[in-house]
């Protein structure tokens, strides 16, 4: 696949062309990719004579490449070579004229910003809620502190004090937020980027910002596998800047329920919140899919996981690779993160922890995967629940543990 952000339309068309002639032959992969992405190809059969035309071809590349026509595919191109064009020539920042803060869940896109011109002050707040407690108390922060500290202070070669500062730094960031004239959040459709994002909207909602803007993202086109922004070049930043939109007071309202239902006890509000069509819903339902589900006791990733290790012993490194690659719905996972799911997995599988070693599913892994025996591993913070209730999927809502059922 070409460069996603220096795509070549002559060759788009070319390609277009060559799948026409393919099409027009009767080539299997070529009518597959009319029947995935063309919306009036059958389902099977031969095409109509009048899909057969290069206008139709130019569509079936056009979304496949995630575009929903060729003019807007050829819009998009013609945007992205302009815009690489006026960041290579300089000029005004885009974030010009008002004193800017950029919030982001991370470090990633922060150089990035600034080779496409940004000049606004960056606040990272990476505080991975999707793992570890999350509680209502006052003591919040130390019990985070203290998590963080024990699950990934070493790897990092930080010590609690350092990670201590970390957090502090976020918290007064955000707590100063409301005196830019203008916050905008940069924050994708996972469970990682929602939480925190719920987090930084409870945070901004006592004194929010004159303007506050949100860039959000689940995809980018001629990117077949959306990981994260961090995947984005300078100019694609720069095209999503130019699309962003104000925060609604109805979206800071849900941010806020999201953060009081993500730190209590009893997660049926959280599940409820799951059940909105919105991004923040999906991702709230993708969090509390890590709950033990009712039928095994396993998570989500902790089945994926296990699903990939049945197919063949791998390097821990590849069982990565192919979770975020291919598995997961919604790719949240550091390899920091990643290994510290898989040693909550315990007997269900062999060999060191580690990305160098090599993994396979035990006896007793498989039984679970095969629904012979339930998972019993330790109590696992989801949240601010620590045990007591699993995930009915089929449902899409929380229950009591030991609750039949229906």
């Amino acid at each position: 696949m070409s460069d996603p952000f220096r795509l070549n339309l002559e060759q788009q068309r070319k390609r277009a062309k060559a799948l026409l002639a393919a099409a027009r032959a009767g080539e299997a992969e070529a009518l597959a990719r009319f029947r995935r992405h063309h919306p009036a190809a059958p389902s099977e059969g031969p095409l109509p004579p009048r899909l057969l035309r290069l206008s139709e071809a130019q569509l079936v590349i056009a979304r496949a490449l995630g575009l929903p026509s060729w003019p807007r595919l050829s819009a998009h191109v013609a945007l992205l070579d302009r815009l690489r064009a006026d960041i290579a020539a300089g000029g005004a920042a885009p974030d010009a004229g008002m004193p800017t803060l950029h919030i982001r869940c991370g470090s990633d896109i922060a150089p990035s910003l600034r080779q496409a011109g940004f000049r606004g002050e960056f606040l990272e707040v990476s505080d991975p809620l999707c793992l570890g407690p999350v509680v209502a108390g006052e003591d919040w922060q130390e019990r985070r502190i203290d998590f963080l500290s024990q699950a990934f202070g070493g790897a990092l070669g930080l010590d609690r004090a350092a990670i201590a500062a970390r957090q502090a730094a976020a918290e007064e960031g955000l707590a100063r937020a409301g005196r830019f004239s203008r916050v905008v959040l940069w924050f994708e459709h996972d469970h990682y980027d929602q939480l925190i994002l719920a987090r930084c909207l409870a945070a901004l909602a006592a004194a929010p910002p004159p303007r506050l803007e949100m860039v959000s993202a689940g995809a980018f086109p001629a990117i077949t596998r959306f990981i994260g922004l961090g995947q984005l070049a300078p100019e694609a930043l720069l095209l999503l800047w130019q699309q962003r939109q104000a925060v609604t007071p109805a979206a800071i309202a849900e941010g806020v329920a999201a953060w009081t239902a993500l730190r209590a006890p009893d997660p049926r509000g959280l599940a409820a919140l799951a059940r909105r069509p919105t991004v923040l819903g999906r991702a709230l339902r993708r969090h509390c899919q890590e709950l033990p589900w009712r039928e095994d006791g396993l998570g989500l990733t902790q089945r994926l996981v296990l699903q990939i290790l049945a197919e063949a012993p791998r390097r821990w490194a590849e069982v990565y690779a192919v979770l975020m690659r291919e598995r997961e719905p919604l790719p949240w996972l550091s390899d920091l993160m990643f290994l510290s799911v898989v040693e909550s997995l315990g007997a269900l599988v062999t060999g060191e922890v580690a990305f160098p070693e090599q993994a396979a599913l035990s006896p007793l892994g498989r039984a679970v995967l095969e629904g012979r025996a339930a998972f019993a591993g330790p109590a696992r913070w989801v949240g601010g629940v620590a045990a007591g209730w699993c995930w009915d999927d089929a449902q899409g809502e929380t229950v009591p543990v030991g609750t039949r059922q229906p």
